[in-house]
């Protein structure tokens, strides 16, 4: 016959049952308030970033040649005074662009060499123009070079990763000039993903 107060009579507990379930008890509670504050910190870290407002890093620019060429280095600029060129993020240092954001970036460049001819010099077969990042130092790294070789025209385009802070330096060999026509010679980087 069952027991008078008991509930359910065919459930028994002993005191060595509960002692050996109690320590499990406690290992899956402290598991689901630890899974409880990592789930939600992240859920925190995305509601916030999908509250943020997207920030576009971009920049289209112009050749900035003022000064006669005195190394192989180009010059670029942006703003109202360059026609359709701006920066949106990174920032021109120097006339190079500098990077103000971590992330995958797609970069495009097309230089135009002034006073060309399809026939072209031995120079100009032998011209090349170089992207990298120039700075900081312990970064340098070529991300792209291309030989004019016949043509009056090269256009380089990548997908790369790049650290806040780069500068990223193009080069066309001396003594050779761009055309300054925004049409012909431009440069610039748009943040693709962190």
């Amino acid at each position: 016959m069952p027991e008078e107060g008991r509930p359910y009579p065919w459930i028994r507990w002993s005191g060595t049952a509960l002692q050996r379930l109690l320590p499990w008890l406690l290992v899956v509670f402290i598991i689901a308030i630890c899974c409880w504050f990592h789930c939600g910190g992240h859920l925190s870290k995305q509601q916030q970033r999908l509250q943020e407002p997207l920030k576009m890093h971009v920049a289209e620019l112009q050749l900035n040649l003022t000064d006669p060429r005195k190394d192989p280095t180009l010059h670029w600029g942006a703003g109202p005074a360059l026609g359709r060129s701006f920066t949106h993020g990174p920032e021109l240092e120097n006339g190079q662009l500098r990077i103000c954001l971590d992330g995958i970036y797609r970069l495009h460049i097309q230089v135009t060499l002034a006073n060309c001819s399809s026939s072209g010099s031995s120079l100009q077969h032998r011209a090349t123009l170089a992207v990298g990042i120039c700075s900081p130092a312990a970064h340098s790294i070529s991300l792209g070079r291309r030989r004019f070789g016949q043509d009056c025209t090269v256009a380089l385009q990548r997908l790369t990763p790049l650290a806040r802070g780069d500068v990223i330096c193009t080069n066309v060999t001396l003594p050779l000039l761009p055309s300054r026509n925004a049409d012909e010679t431009f440069f610039g980087v748009q943040w693709i993903h962190p």
